[in-house]
């Protein structure tokens, strides 16, 4: 009798415990308390090198919002980093991107840097209504075709496109220097072409005559037969898509070969990469490119968020890396204001994001706050000079010129010896 009386006021206070528990947000959470985030990476292949930024700088910031406590509305989860190589490969991709939902059961997925990768798994996580934060791939059309699920902090490549163009238009002006050809040259793959298509759409607006289209391999070991194409084309412009090793390789040969326009352009990726300016030295002087954010962005926090990750691994942040570093603290923000893993609850509280404090900050525009397509249309674009200031190689600010570093004046048209 004593026993049952025992089991009987047992089981009371445990229906009390769990009728409690469940008024407490995110108790219901607790028991596991963990936010698996599942990061769709090349992290082998012709884009390892930023697969690999992009997955250290998670890794910072992932750390730093787990030793602050977690995701506090949901009993201090921490969030826990999947990671899965796509090898730049769409079809690995699609795999992976199905294994994270099937079998790992990731409350999030992000990634996947390669546009061709992020289009079919964005894809993917739409079918199955699992919330996907692409913090850089470019492509237009990763956030045109309606879906809800899927939000973008990168800005998209026809804001790069027309940046490109734009800050041309104001050099012409600027240095009274007439550009009247162009030359594009991109790695033939969706984020290459996505951008050429754009390119020869503002080339036609922009009266410039295009004397030179030249897809290639990014694989590919020899690129003198395209360079001597770009020798023969003679442009004003070079306008360039590149991932890190053709672009070390293309701005040597172009320096072997003396080929020198009055302006080369690069559009992130490999211009953007840590390894470009050690692989290519003084040959990489006066190049041009377009990015997110640079180290000398005027931004709060942003020089020490840069000196603690070139501590960690030995270089700078890029503007991918930026990307997916703030890209986690959206995250934890929106898991805080969700105060639930239950997709169509993450998916309504990352569509409200404003975020525009603390360390998602360090990014060189306003806020991420995203449209009614999941793009983010407060994301912005400038453009850096490469050049000697008496300290080595840097990447220096010069477009806009508002943001422009103080005190410099770029090297414009490039100098012809």
């Amino acid at each position: 009798m004593r026993e049952g009386m025992f089991k009987s006021i047992l089981g009371a206070a445990l229906a009390i415990g769990l009728v409690a528990s469940s008024l407490i947000p995110g108790a219901a959470f607790a028991a596991d308390k963990v936010v698996k985030v599942g990061n769709l990476l090349p992290l082998s292949g012709p884009s390892a090198s930023v697969g690999l930024q992009g997955k250290q700088a998670r890794e910072m910031a992932v750390e730093e919002i787990n030793a602050a406590g977690g995701i506090k509305s949901l009993g201090g989860a921490k969030m826990e980093l999947l990671f899965a190589d796509t090898k730049s490969d769409p079809n690995v991709g699609v795999t992976e991107t199905e294994r994270f939902i099937n079998t790992e059961k990731v409350h999030v997925i992000t990634g996947a840097w390669n546009s061709s990768v992020t289009y079919p798994t964005t894809a993917v996580a739409e079918r199955y209504g699992v919330p996907y934060l692409v913090e850089v791939s470019v492509r237009d059309t990763i956030t045109e075709r309606g879906f809800k699920y899927v939000f973008r902090i990168a800005a998209k490549d026809s804001w790069w496109t027309r940046d490109q163009f734009a800050f041309l238009k104001d050099m012409e002006k600027e240095f009274g220097v007439k550009l009247a050809t162009v030359a594009f040259v991109y790695e033939n793959g969706d984020w290459g072409t996505g951008f050429a298509a754009q390119w020869k759409k503002l080339a036609e607006q922009a009266g410039l005559k295009v004397v030179l289209d030249e897809p290639y391999p990014s694989t590919a070991t020899d690129l003198t037969p395209v360079v001597n194409k770009i020798r023969r084309a003679n442009p004003d412009i070079l306008l360039l898509t590149s991932n890190a090793a053709d672009a070390i390789l293309l701005t040597n040969s172009l320096a072997e070969y003396k080929v020198r326009p009055k302006a080369i352009i690069g559009s992130g990726g490999g211009h953007a990469d840590p390894t470009f300016i050690s692989g290519t030295g003084q040959n990489a002087r006066f190049v041009f490119d377009i990015v997110e954010w640079e180290t000398d962005v005027n931004k709060p926090g942003a020089k020490e968020t840069n000196e603690k990750y070139k501590k960690l691994f030995g270089y700078n942040m890029t503007g991918e890396a930026v990307d997916a570093y703030v890209a986690m603290y959206a995250l934890a923000d929106a898991l805080e204001r969700a105060a639930s893993t239950d997709p169509k609850k993450l998916r309504d509280a990352m569509a409200a994001t404003k975020l525009s404090k603390g360390p998602a900050s360090i990014i060189a525009y306003d806020s991420i706050e995203f449209d009614e397509s999941g793009q983010n249309k407060n994301a912005a674009l400038s453009i850096v000079q490469i050049n000697d200031l008496g300290k080595g190689l840097e990447r220096v600010t010069v477009w806009p010129k508002a943001a422009r570093r103080a005190g410099y004046t770029p090297v414009f048209p490039m100098p012809q010896k």
